[in-house]
């Protein structure tokens, strides 16, 4: 199993609260949602943004994935480099407004950053779980590099 579908694994298995599995499954499924973290749709985040000047939008996605499109004003924040020094460099503090996304509803990049930003201290984690697969399907518009 690769490192990253091991990390994946884990994370997920303390989101879920330790609960074990028969076995890894072939495509490890993303929660519904994130214990102590704001789940949004396309249209929430539309919101969220309007509501909230100050939002701080992460792309966990890597780089290959960004050069397919990507939410304009998104800062491009990998998964593999988020850790409580990287967000600390993005956000003035605690309270400031941070939204992830990653790929879709079978990414788990999100939901790992989501995680870290979560047990870093920020108040303000929201997570789209749909992410760019919502974004494009729904037609909202995208920028490519």
């Amino acid at each position: 199993m690769c490192l990253y579908r091991l990390c994946s694994f884990l994370c997920l298995f303390w989101l879920l609260g330790g609960q074990v599995m028969a076995e890894v499954p072939a495509r490890l499924e993303v929660p519904e949602s994130i214990p102590g973290v704001t789940t949004l749709d396309a249209e929430g985040l539309i919101g969220l943004v309007q509501r909230q000047p100050g939002l701080v939008l992460i792309d966990s996605r890597v780089p290959a994935d960004r050069h397919q499109g990507y939410i304009q004003g998104s800062i491009s924040l990998p998964d593999t480099q988020t850790a409580c020094a990287t967000l600390g460099d993005l956000l003035n503090d605690m309270d400031t407004p941070v939204l992830f996304y990653c790929n879709g509803v079978k990414c788990g990049r999100s939901v790992i950053t989501a995680v870290i930003a979560r047990d870093c201290g920020y108040r303000k984690v929201f997570w789209f779980r749909g992410g760019f697969e919502e974004w494009k399907q729904k037609g909202y518009p995208f920028l490519q590099q």
